[in-house]
């Protein structure tokens, strides 16, 4: 999908075949094993990666995520998509994303600490606050964080927290870091509801996933006046068209574990929520969720796509076809985490602490003007905006690249 995409672009920009190839292969893929002792006494060997995008303007920036099907294809298009997100942002950064094979909800704290601890340890030669700065994905945490910020300080003889972002606040982590991204995608939403005229009190929403992402999705939403009518997790799906009560729903995640049993909803299928009416739909969760069996039954206005890669090129043909749902495309609108996690970077380059307050206005504002930049450009152009976003952040690559030309 990301090559596709890219190949895509690189034929509207024009690209040289020179360009082309030095902007759309990765600089770096790294792969190792991480044997660990577990906690039987036995030793397995992890796997574990990590895809160094470029590094062209500036140390690479992504998430590090423990799921069973982590692979190095995986790894290497979510970094892609991570380094268009950041240059789409106007970030000093390039794309990274890393990954461990395994299943976390089988091991136990101290399993994932050991795995933790000896990842980092043979990522050392790799990584650094100005080479490359991971954060929590799929599978990880703050926690996970906390683990890797000690390793790496306990190897340097000092404390570096600009290692890594989404840390603990005690760990000079960022305010406002955990619903970053979730913030943002209801953020955006919001716009383009405005953009299309309906009035926030008016909308309903899906959200697919209530993990962080989703969870907290949901929560700006609500907490702008839409109605949300529809969630999903990894255990099922709700509904319910009159609305649904998010507290209730948050405090019964928080004493079950899961939306399972919520019963102020109805329950569904998971695959027949996404086809539900609705003013927005949010993909929150997995990739490649919308594709070319169902484009064609979506029944939502909005289409803003919380998760990586949510929508297959096969649905995208589809959905430009139709011309009837506003497309808020992954790399900006699930920009938020990277956004802030830049911004704990730099409060941590600085030692200085901003407020939440500050962080979500200063998020706000640059996801504000990605937005702006990203519509202008589609409209300009006569394009959809996932090309216009995409292009905008390969140009931004690409342009960069040729400036500094190619050392001997």
């Amino acid at each position: 999908m990301a090559a596709t995409q890219f190949d895509l672009v690189a034929d509207f920009l024009g690209l040289t075949e020179e360009l082309r190839q030095r902007t759309k292969w990765p600089k770096r893929l790294i792969t190792v094993t991480v044997p660990i002792r577990l906690d039987d006494g036995s030793t397995k060997v992890f796997f574990g990666h990590r895809v160094q995008h470029h590094l062209t303007r500036g140390p690479v920036k992504g998430g590090l995520r423990y799921h069973p099907n982590v692979d190095l294809g995986e790894v290497a298009a979510l970094a892609m998509w991570m380094n268009w997100k950041c240059a789409l942002m106007d970030l000093p950064f390039g794309g990274g994303k890393g990954g461990i094979t395994c299943d976390p909800r089988t091991m136990s704290m101290g399993e994932l600490e050991r795995l933790t601890r000896r990842y980092t340890m043979e990522m050392i030669p790799f990584i650094g606050e100005d080479i490359d700065i991971m954060a929590p994905d799929m599978g990880t945490n703050e926690q996970t964080m906390a683990w890797m910020t000690d390793t790496y300080s306990t190897h340097a003889g000092r404390l570096i927290p600009g290692i890594v972002t989404g840390k603990p606040l005690a760990l000079q982590g960022s305010a406002g870091r955990t619903q970053a991204t979730g913030h943002g995608v209801a953020f955006l939403a919001c716009r383009a509801l405005n953009k299309l005229g309906i009035k926030l009190t008016d909308a309903t929403a899906i959200v697919q996933g209530f993990g962080n992402v989703g969870s907290h999705t949901v929560y700006g939403l609500a907490n702008s006046g839409v109605k949300v009518t529809g969630v999903s997790d990894v255990s099922g799906a709700i509904w319910n068209p009159r609305g649904i009560d998010t507290r209730e729903l948050r405090d019964h995640v928080a004493a079950r574990g899961s939306i399972a049993g919520f019963t102020e909803a109805d329950p569904i299928d998971p695959a027949e929520l996404l086809t539900q009416p609705c003013d927005i739909l949010a993909p929150a969760a997995t990739d490649m969720v919308i594709h070319k069996d169902n484009a064609g039954q979506l029944q939502c206005k909005i289409l803003a796509e919380g998760a990586n890669g949510p929508t297959t090129p096969e649905a995208d043909e589809i959905i430009n076809a139709r011309g009837d749902i506003f497309v808020i495309p992954d790399i900006l609108c699930n920009a938020g985490g990277v956004t802030v996690s830049y911004f704990e970077w730099v409060q941590n380059l600085q030692r200085f602490q901003w407020t939440e307050r500050e962080v979500l206005t200063k998020l706000e504002t640059m996801l504000e003007n990605a937005f702006s930049r990203v519509l202008a450009f589609a409209e300009r152009n006569k394009l959809s905006h996932r090309m216009a976003a995409q292009s905008l952040a390969v140009k931004t690559v690409a342009e960069v690249k040729a400036q500094r030309g190619l050392f001997p």
